[in-house]
C-alpha cells in the first residue's frame, strides 16, 4: 500500500475520474452516524453489512499535512464478505473486485472472477461488465473477447449506460465483433442520451472524425460540452477545438480552462492508491499533466496573440 502526499483540489478534480468502477472508488467523506447500520448489519441485513463495509473502505481520514489513510479496510472487508456470503449481488462483486486488487485481502485473481461471476449470475449488470473485462484482457480467465463481448451486451440489453460504452468500444475497435463503427455509434448514442459522460465524450469524436456517422464539427461541440460537465477529457477536446478556430468560448470559459491547467500541468500531484495499479496509474496521470502543460502553453499564446 503507498501513501503519497496529496493535493485536494487536484483530486476532487482530476484524479477521481480515473478511480471509477465497482470496488475501487476513493474518496473523502463525512463520517456519518453508523451505529443504526450496525444495529442492522448484526440482525443479518445483507444490504446494512453492504452499504456498512462500503463505508468502511470507501472513507479516508484526511490528515493536517495531507496524508491519506482508509479508515478501516480490514473491518470493510469483514462486513462485505458476510454480505457476499449472503449473495448479495453488489458485495460479490466488490469482493471480487477487492481480491483482483489485493485491496484488504490477498491478491487472487482467480478468487476475483470466482465472486465477480457469482454477482453476475444474480443478473448484476456492474459485475456483467466486470466479468466481460476480464474476458477481454484475460485476468483469471483465458482471454476470450467473444465472450466478453457477449456479457457486455448483456449489460447494455438491461439499459446499463457502461455495457452500452463498452460494447460501442468494441464494434468501433473490431474487438470481438466485426469492426462497425455505424453499429459501434448507436451504443455510444445511447449511452450519451441516458447521460453517460464517456458515452458522450466518444459520441462527440464520432462527429468530429466522422467515424460511423457524416463529419459534424458543430455536433461534435455540442456532445462535448455535455461531456464537459463531468469527463475531465472532453474539456481538452474543447481547448483544442478552440485553439484551431473551431469553438468559441466565452472569456469565462477560457479563464477556467487557463486556471485548471496551470492546475494540473504546475502542481504536485499525489494520490494515494492501493494494490499493483498504482503504477500504471501514476503513469497515466503524469501522460495527461504533460498533456495539460502542452495545452497550457498553447493557450497562453493564444491569449496573447
Amino acid at each position: 500500500m503507498k501513501f503519497y502526499r496529496i493535493n485536494l483540489l487536484c483530486l476532487l478534480l482530476f484524479a477521481l475520474p480515473l478511480l471509477g468502477g465497482c470496488g475501487n472508488r476513493y474518496g473523502v467523506f463525512l463520517l456519518e452516524n453508523r451505529i443504526p447500520l450496525l444495529m442492522r448489519a448484526n440482525t443479518g441485513d445483507a444490504d446494512a453489512q453492504y452499504q456498512l463495509a462500503y463505508r468502511y473502505l470507501h472513507t479516508c481520514r484526511v490528515d493536517a499535512d495531507g496524508t491519506v489513510t482508509p479508515l478501516n479496510e480490514k473491518e470493510g472487508i469483514k462486513w462485505l464478505r458476510k454480505a457476499a456470503k449472503q449473495e448479495h449481488a453488489e458485495a460479490m462483486c466488490d469482493l471480487g473486485r477487492a481480491y483482483q486488487y489485493g485491496h484488504g485481502v490477498p491478491e487472487d485473481k482467480e478468487e476475483a472472477v470466482r465472486w465477480v461471476r457469482k454477482a453476475a449470475e444474480h443478473g448484476n449488470a456492474t459485475a456483467l461488465c466486470a466479468l466481460a473485462h476480464y474476458y477481454f484482457n484475460g485476468t483469471g480467465v483465458p482471454e476470450d473477447k467473444m465472450e466478453a463481448v457477449r456479457l457486455f451486451r448483456q449489460a447494455a440489453e438491461q439499459g446499463f449506460p457502461n455495457g452500452m460504452y463498452q460494447l460501442g468500444h468494441c464494434y468501433f475497435k473490431g474487438e470481438g465483433v466485426p469492426e462497425d463503427k455505424i453499429e459501434a455509434v448507436k451504443w455510444f448514442r445511447k449511452c450519451a442520451e441516458l447521460g453517460s459522460s464517456p458515452g458522450q465524450h466518444m459520441l462527440g469524436k464520432c462527429y468530429y472524425n466522422g467515424e460511423g456517422v457524416l463529419q459534424d464539427k458543430t455536433e461534435a461541440i455540442v456532445w462535448y460540452r455535455k461531456a464537459a460537465e463531468i469527463d475531465q477529457e472532453a474539456h481538452f477536446e474543447l481547448i483544442e477545438c478552440y485553439l484551431k478556430d473551431e469553438y468559441v468560448p466565452s472569456e469565462a470559459e477560457i479563464e477556467a480552462w487557463i486556471s485548471l491547467l496551470r492546475l494540473l500541468a504546475e502542481d504536485d500531484l499525489v494520490i494515494f492508491i492501493g494494490g499493483k495499479r498504482d503504477e500504471d496509474f501514476w503513469d497515466g496521470l503524469r501522460q495527461r499533466q504533460n498533456q495539460a502543460a502542452e495545452l497550457l502553453r498553447e493557450m497562453e499564446k493564444s491569449t496573447l496573440m
